[in-house]
């Protein structure tokens, strides 16, 4: 398994609107396609002096599947314009780690 790990920035007063754009559009967008291969995505979000810091991770079985999500260049940052238009900055390239383990969550109680 592969984890796919991209960063970008909003101000606070975007955060929101970024926020929205991802979760309304981007990753229902991605999940709509069917990539054979790609898991799940992951957004979190932490405050960071002045600026609101987005972390995405994406779980693909390999790197054919990130292919089929991104293209040949597969570490190319994936930022649709109504993204962009609300980002501060952003990773231009992404990350990739393979998975050396993966726990299931522990039941408690």
């Amino acid at each position: 398994m592969i984890c796919r790990i991209w960063r970008g920035w909003t101000t606070p007063g975007n955060a929101a609107a970024y926020e929205a754009v991802v979760r309304g559009q981007v990753i229902p967008g991605i999940e709509e396609r069917g990539i054979a291969g790609f898991r799940h995505i992951d957004l979190m979000r932490r405050a960071v002096g002045h600026e609101v810091e987005f972390v995405t991770l994406m779980w693909f079985d390999d790197i054919e599947a990130i292919k089929a999500f991104t293209g040949e260049d597969y570490a190319a940052s994936h930022v649709p314009a109504q993204a962009r238009a609300v980002l501060a900055r952003f990773e231009a390239r992404a990350g990739h780690y393979e998975v050396l383990e993966r726990r299931p969550q522990a039941v408690v109680g």
